[in-house]
Order: C-alpha cells, then structure tokens, then sequence
C-alpha cells in the first residue's frame, strides 16, 4: 500500500519537473521569437501555453483525489498541498512567455523591441531562463540552498527591470506612447516570471523543512 503511495507521490513530483522544464523551453522560444521576429516560434509558444495549463489542471485533480483517498498526514501532505501551489505557481511564468509570444506575434513582422532596449532585453530573458532552470533544480532535489538563492537572482531581475524603466522615462525616447506601454508590459513579464519562482523557491524550502524561511 504505502509503495502504490509512494509511486502517486513520485508521480507527482515527476510532472511539476515536467512543467518547469516546458516552462523554461516556452521562455527561451518567446523572447526568441519576440527578438527575430519569428512567427513560428510565437504560434508554438502560444499552443505550448495550453500544455501547461492542461498539466497543471490533471496534476491538481490527481491531488486532490490522493488526498482525498489517501488521508495523508504530516510531511505527505505538506508534500501535496504545496505541490498545488507549486503547479499554480508553474502555470502562470507559463503564462508569462505566453504573454511575451503574444507580444511578438502582434507586432509581427516587426520586431516590437526597439535597438537601444535589446540587450536589457536580452539580459532580462538570460536571468528569467536561468531562474526557471534552478527552480526545476530545486523541485527535482528539494535542494533548499538553491531555492532560497532564487531570492538573489530575482534581485538581478528587478534591476534590469529599473534599467528598463530609466531607459523608457528618458527624455530622448523616439519611439512614443504605445511602444513604452509594451516594454512596460514586457518588462513586467519578466519580472513577475521570477516572482513566481521565489514563491515555488519558498515552498520548497517548505516542503523540506515544515517551515518558511525567516
């Protein structure tokens, strides 16, 4: 009985990589896309945002059924119950490369990043693949010294993210009011992508050790 437990747990754990490691693949292909401008790339970003969601909602029903047969207790529910908030977590920095996809297919075949924006561009997307990677790590090994290192590269994040900002509130921008409203958005993509990965980071230290980190 507690092996037919053991392998549902497994289960489990087994497609949160899953998600992270198609979440991190969706990233790469949209700033990709966003940069080329590819609209291949965009369309099969926006499609693979549809593969997460579906993930994300079989692994939360499959929870919640063990759960609810199983009864489990102390650290097998800590277990479950932060894996739904880990997969929440998950589905939208899915929904985040989603965005940026979107941003790319709408302004092709244009590339809707201006020349003086795109090595923040570039650099925000460097950090946001490398966050996504070591929170699939950290889900993978429960290593909780690489979840809690995700609260240092969010703060790489956030000052590109200002980087950003000073670049669009500069007087000599040329490039106008709707061109600013999307780097904003862009730029928000990002950043918020790597706040979901803190959050997962936060349940790993968790799950592991039945406590947050102060």
């Amino acid at each position: 009985m507690r092996n037919a437990f053991q392998e549902e747990l497994d289960s489990i754990h087994d497609t949160l990589v899953k998600m992270g490691r198609i979440v991190e693949e969706s990233m790469s292909a949209a700033t990709r896309a966003l940069l080329e401008p590819n609209l291949e790339i965009a369309e099969k970003v926006i499609k693979d945002d549809d593969t997460i969601d579906d993930m994300q909602h079989e692994l939360d029903a499959r929870t919640m059924m063990i759960i609810a047969r199983q009864s489990p207790v102390a650290g097998d529910l800590r277990t479950l119950v932060t894996s739904l908030r880990m997969s929440a977590d998950l589905e939208r920095m899915g929904d985040m490369a989603h965005h940026i996809a979107k941003l790319a297919r709408m302004r092709y075949p244009n590339s809707a990043v201006p020349d003086e924006i795109k090595e923040i561009i570039v650099n925000m997307d460097r950090v946001a693949v490398s966050i996504i990677q070591k929170t699939t790590k950290a889900i993978d090994t429960r290593n909780t010294t690489l979840a809690l290192e995700l609260e240092k590269d969010d703060d790489e994040m956030d000052k590109l993210h200002r980087q950003l900002f000073k670049v669009l509130m500069d007087e000599k921008w040329a490039h106008g009011t709707e061109v600013a409203i999307d780097m904003t958005l862009l730029g928000r993509y990002y950043e918020r992508c790597a706040d979901h990965a803190v959050s997962v980071g936060r349940r790993v230290y968790y799950m592991v050790n039945g406590e947050y980190n102060s």
